[in-house]
């Protein structure tokens, strides 16, 4: 059985798909698997994917799903997923040639049951890192220390041991909302593992015009309650006060959305959100504004 699964929720990307298939053919290390999910497209992706099934250059696993949103997607991988490691590479991204290399060389040599797995780099295509490098007396982290106690910036890539990431729930999936941030499982995950770091790009990024990162404002919209969850559990797992009273304040902004008069009673931290009442009605209003402006555009 191969190391590791590239996996990838996909969604009519087919006219960028081909930079991450030739990236992997390319990969110096062939002991990977690439689980492509189709989240319901309707363009030409199924039949890229056969001629490049037919051309067998690597191993490609192929599954068709319903459109339900990229969380969706992601569940749909851990269910299928049975090599010892997983990375998802979104559609649009591609990795660096000795990716697949650097990471199993890196797990080999310093992964143990104490970790849940690799954070590597992410990179622009001009080969600029995004975000900080990690510090040299920094091998190991949690997603939470990273961002809120050792105060580092910028996307990065998670590696995550499949066992582990099979404990966790499920990301939840509401009717008529196709949206749910992937990055709160690795709050949840924080609790009970560390991170081994990895200071070497692995992933190029580029954010597009029709991805998630451009149209943030308008998903809060369209998503109040996939927005929500990844509120509660970040009010709940984050350990900086500033970032959960941060949560606590979107909570209140998307429980207006979401027109949840309850939203108090279904908070798991009651009294902080009741200090964030008054920032989050403004931060409403803003947002609100912002819809309007952008529309009208």
């Amino acid at each position: 059985m191969k190391k590791l699964t590239v996996f990838t929720p996909t969604f009519n990307r087919a006219y960028c798909l081909g930079d991450l298939y030739k990236s992997l053919c390319a990969q110096t290390s062939q002991d990977f698997l690439w689980l492509i999910i189709d989240d319901g497209s309707t363009d030409n992706t199924k039949d890229l994917v056969d001629e490049w099934l037919a051309e067998q250059k690597i191993e490609i696993k192929y599954l068709y799903k319903e459109n339900g949103g990229m969380h969706t997607g992601y569940n749909a991988a851990y269910k299928v997923i049975e090599t010892e490691l997983n990375m998802c590479m979104d559609s649009d991204d591609y990795c660096t040639t000795t990716a697949v290399e650097v990471i199993l060389d890196h797990w080999q040599k310093n992964g143990s049951e104490k970790y849940a797995g690799i954070l590597a780099l992410d990179s622009l295509k001009d080969g600029s890192v995004i975000g900080d490098r990690f510090p040299d007396n920094l091998p190991e982290t949690t997603i939470g220390g990273f961002y809120w106690i050792h105060r580092l910036k910028g996307d990065k890539k998670l590696i995550y041991r499949t066992d582990v990431v099979k404990k966790y729930p499920n990301y939840p999936e509401f009717a008529g909302e196709k949206f749910v941030p992937i990055f709160c499982l690795p709050f949840m995950i924080d609790k009970d593992y560390k991170m081994l770091t990895l200071n070497e790009v692995v992933c190029v990024v580029e954010y597009r015009d029709d991805g998630s990162t451009k149209n943030i404002v308008r998903s809060y919209f369209n998503n109040p309650k996939g927005f929500n969850y990844s509120r509660t559990v970040r009010m709940i797992y984050s350990p900086s006060f500033r970032d959960r009273f941060r949560n606590a304040v979107h909570y209140v902004s998307g429980s207006m959305i979401a027109t949840n008069r309850r939203f108090l009673a279904d908070s798991p931290k009651k009294l902080l959100t009741f200090f964030a009442v008054p920032f989050g009605l403004l931060l409403f209003v803003y947002l609100k504004m912002a819809v309007k402006l952008k529309n009208q555009i």
